[in-house]
């Protein structure tokens, strides 16, 4: 920058989407403060047309101007620039209930899994499930699969084997073991029962 008189359409030739955001952000923050547009305009100095024009992207103005807008908000021009181009965001939201019932070898009545996160792209590298158990008559398999298992229990209590070992959990208990070791519930004490069991994979492991 050449300095504070830098014209911001220098600055915009670049992205257009950047008159546009700061246009947005100066238009939220007046709200947030409840400013109208004639109280900011005198304050910086402009007239009420020209601000208005800012906020809606239609013309250039001096980088000076905007630091005059940022003070008159009340921010820095840091804060006024520190969410332009930040990455869109791909978080997944499953909402209560809606998880992805799933049938793996073992599940029967009384034994219910619930996928909590899918579609990772070409590599899995976890796998959540919500599960419960409500009958204490089935008899369950063991399971053997790659990678890092994590069971957190949330309801009711267990015991459950790994390998030559057995374990007594209850709510708030949480248990890390080796996938490729057979495993699984040896005992329900008492129901319901649901944990959460994610499944951590390698590069190179995908169950």
């Amino acid at each position: 920058m050449t300095g504070a008189t830098e014209n911001f359409a220098n600055l915009n030739t670049v992205d257009d989407s950047l008159a546009r955001y700061l246009g947005n952000t100066i238009r939220e923050l007046r709200l947030k403060h409840r400013l109208t547009i004639a109280e900011v305009a005198e304050q910086v100095g402009i007239s009420r047309g020209m601000l208005s024009k800012i906020e809606n992207a239609q013309t250039a103005t001096s980088l000076d101007t905007i630091a005059k807008l940022a003070n008159a908000l009340g921010v820095s021009l840091s804060v006024l620039f520190r969410n332009y181009n930040m990455p869109e965001g791909d978080a997944q939201l499953v909402k209560h209930g809606e998880g992805m019932e799933v049938i793996r070898r073992g599940t029967k009545r009384g034994h219910t899994y619930h996928l909590l996160a899918y579609d990772q792209g070409p590599t899995k590298r976890f796998e959540p499930f919500l599960i419960t158990l409500d009958d204490a008559s089935e008899v369950f398999p063991t399971f053997e699969h790659p990678g890092i298992e994590f069971i957190y229990m949330l309801e009711g209590k267990i015991e459950y084997r790994h390998g030559q070992s057995t374990y007594l959990l209850e709510p708030g208990d949480a248990l890390t073991f080796r996938g490729d070791i057979p495993h699984g519930p040896e005992k329900l004490v008492e129901l319901p029962i649901r944990f959460l069991a994610i499944i951590y994979y390698s590069n190179t492991e995908e169950g």
